[in-house]
Order: C-alpha cells, then structure tokens, then sequence
C-alpha cells in the first residue's frame, strides 16, 4: 500500500542537511508540508534551511523554514506558533537535530557532556512538549526520536552522546502509554549513515554505502498512519531493523537475601532462555512480586 502523507504537516528539526534534509525531502514527497528547521547563524539566517525549502517548493511541495534552536524552548515554541499559523494542525515531529562533542569520559569537560544532553535530550523533549497538546486534541500525533547504536550498544568517546541516546528510549516507552489514547504513537529511529557528523569515522567504500538517503524511508513508515508504536528501528545502507530490550526470567533468593547468593546464582540469573519483553516498567514489579510469593508460599490472591 503507498504510504500518502497528503495534508499533514511535519517538522524535522535539524532539516539543512544530511539525515534532517533526507527526511524532509521525503516527507514532502509523500504531500506533507514541512517545516525545515535548521540553526540560524548570528545573522539570524538559515540558509542551509532555505535550501531545502526551495528544493521542496522546486518539487511541487510546500515548506517553511525556521531557525530555532531546539534546547530554547521559546525559540521551539514561536516555530510550533509560526506553524500553526500557517498550516492550522501538525502532524508528524522528527527529532533529528544534534551535535557530537566527542572525548573519552576521562578527558570530558562535563560542559561538552552537558551541551550534549541539552541538544539531543532536552531539544528532543522541547520539541516533544511543544506539539503535545496539539496532537492530543487532534487525536493524532506521530513522532520520531532518533536514538543511536552508541547509545543502545555503547561507542568508546561517547559517553556524552550515548547517555543521551539511550534516554530516548525511555522518553519514548512512557510517551507511547501517554499518548496511546489520543494515537499519538512514539517511535524511535537509530540510523547509521555517512554524514557530515560520521565524515572521517569511516572508510570511504563504506561512508558511500551509508547514504543518508537509505535511512528517510524508514522515517516515512514511522510517520504514517499504520506507523506502529514504541518501536526502535535501525536503518542503515537499505538495512532495517528493530531494537528489543529484554529482561532475563532471573531468581528469586528468598528467604535467604545475600551478595552471596547473588554471586552463587548469577549463571542462573543471567540465563537467556524465557526472556521477556516488557511493556511497562509496572510487569517487572509483578514478576519479582509473583516470584517472591511463590517461594515463601504467600497467597497474593488478596
């Protein structure tokens, strides 16, 4: 089934080039309106933004720019109110803008591990907010975080940069059960692609490969009307993926609680077989508590 996005609107943040412009051009292709943004210069320009607005246009589609940063939230809130101005609804958020600081946690000024936080996290969670009640009202709503294999992995000199990747999976798992009434549906995307932030990080062959290009499809899905929820795909040369978070069955060491016995039943505890996947972080109270009863013998019945 083509996927049309006739009629909605969509805001990419981080829109002026690499993964933020590929996705934007895509969600234009489908009949979205989009909003490019892009950081403005000290000028207070955003002509990276202003590119891709007039190959947008230049296509046939219809786009806007708007240079806020998204760690300031007020800045997140006149390009949620110029939007809404001009179109009267939004549709669709991708997460996409971010910087890297890289270093290893030794070496680290914790300034560069702050800034980090403020622009993935607190960007993410400013743009987040700021469309939130809209979409609650609509009764629709598809955002994209984009998490990232240092975060979901771990990548030495990243620290900064995967403490704030992972944290929007979290982000994401809570929204998706706020926001599952309304159908406002929370998805995460880790992308793998030669950009101007991974330029030098890899081989060439292998930089090419990675096309920034081959990731927005995955994007589009995420931003449909049959886009799923609480997932986290990975995309990356033509390559998808989804991420899982499971937890090991583990032991329950009544009555006799002790470090002791921990360290006596880790290859138990750490046993892979009947892993679950959670859905909320409520079920694993009830495994430990279900598990606790049953080796003292408690009826929890009541």
């Amino acid at each position: 089934m083509t996927i049309k996005l006739d009629g909605q609107v969509a805001i990419v943040t981080g829109a002026g080039q690499g993964l933020g412009r590929c996705h934007a051009l895509a969600l234009a292709e489908r009949g979205a309106k989009v909003v490019v943004n892009d950081l403005a210069d000290a000028t207070g320009a955003s002509p990276h933004a202003d590119a891709v607005v007039n190959e947008i246009r230049e296509a046939g589609g219809d786009a806007m720019s708007h240079g806020a940063n998204v760690a300031n939230f007020e800045q997140v809130e006149d390009m949620v109110k110029q939007t809404m101005e001009r179109w009267g609804r939004i549709d669709i958020l991708i997460n996409n803008a971010g910087i890297l600081r890289d270093k290893t946690f030794l070496k680290m000024p914790l300034d560069d591990f702050r800034l980090v936080i403020e622009v993935h996290l607190m960007g993410t969670a400013n743009c987040t907010k700021a469309v939130w009640e809209i979409m609650r009202e609509q009764n629709y709503g598809r955002i994209v975080f984009t998490t990232s294999s240092s975060g979901l992995y771990g990548n030495f000199g990243q620290s900064n940069y995967g403490a704030a990747k992972m944290a929007m999976v979290g982000l994401m798992n809570t929204l998706h059960l706020e926001g599952a009434k309304n159908d406002i549906r929370v998805n995460c995307l880790a992308p793998t692609a030669g950009t101007a932030m991974t330029e030098g990080l890899m081989p060439e062959p292998v930089f090419k490969l990675l096309s920034p290009e081959a990731v927005s499809p995955g994007v589009v899905f995420l931003s449909s009307p049959d886009a799923p929820s609480r997932a986290v795909l990975a995309a990356g040369g033509g390559s998808f993926a989804v991420y899982k978070g499971f937890e090991t069955v583990g032991v329950n060491l009544q009555p006799d609680i002790s470090a002791e016995g921990v360290s006596a039943a880790w290859n138990k505890i750490n046993d892979q077989a009947g892993m679950l996947e959670f859905q909320a972080g409520f079920e694993q109270t009830g495994k430990f508590a279900k598990q606790g009863a049953e080796k003292l013998g408690l009826d929890m019945s009541s």
